[in-house]
C-alpha cells in the first residue's frame, strides 16, 4: 500500500508543476521558453536554500522529473563540487552532476533520428 501511496504524490506534486505552467501559459504573456527557464531557476534557488530536498524525499521522481528537478541537481552538484574543489567546483559542479542524464538523452536521440523518419509539416 506504501508503494502505491508513493505513485499517487509523485503524481500529484508532478501535475501541480504542469497545473502551475498551465496557469502561467494562459493567464500571461509568458513564452513557454520564459516558463522553462523559470522553472530550471526555481529549482536552482530552492536546492540552494535546502527547500527543494524535502520535496525530493516526499514526492520521489514527481519532484525529479520536471525541470525543477533538473534545476536542483545543478544545485545539488555545484555544492558537492564546491566543497570537494573550491571554487573550482562552481564551474565544474553542474556539468559532473548533469552529464549522465545529458549525455542519456543525446544518445537517445540520436538514436531515435537514425531510427525514425520525420515527415515535414
Amino acid at each position: 500500500m506504501d508503494a502505491i501511496l508513493d505513485y499517487v504524490w509523485a503524481f500529484i506534486v508532478g501535475g501541480a508543476f504542469c497545473v502551475i505552467a498551465q496557469i502561467l501559459l494562459d493567464k500571461t504573456s509568458l513564452s513557454p521558453a520564459r516558463i522553462l527557464v523559470g522553472y530550471v531557476v526555481a529549482g536552482v534557488f530552492l536546492g540552494a536554500v535546502g527547500l527543494y530536498a524535502p520535496l525530493v524525499r516526499f514526492a520521489g521522481a514527481g519532484a525529479t522529473v520536471p525541470l525543477t528537478g533538473f534545476g536542483y541537481l545543478i544545485a545539488k552538484g555545484v555544492r558537492a563540487a564546491v566543497d570537494e574543489k573550491g571554487l573550482l567546483g562552481v564551474l565544474t559542479g553542474e556539468l559532473t552532476a548533469a552529464s549522465a542524464g545529458t549525455a542519456a538523452a543525446l544518445c537517445f536521440g540520436y538514436l531515435a533520428a537514425l531510427f525514425c523518419r520525420g515527415k515535414p509539416k
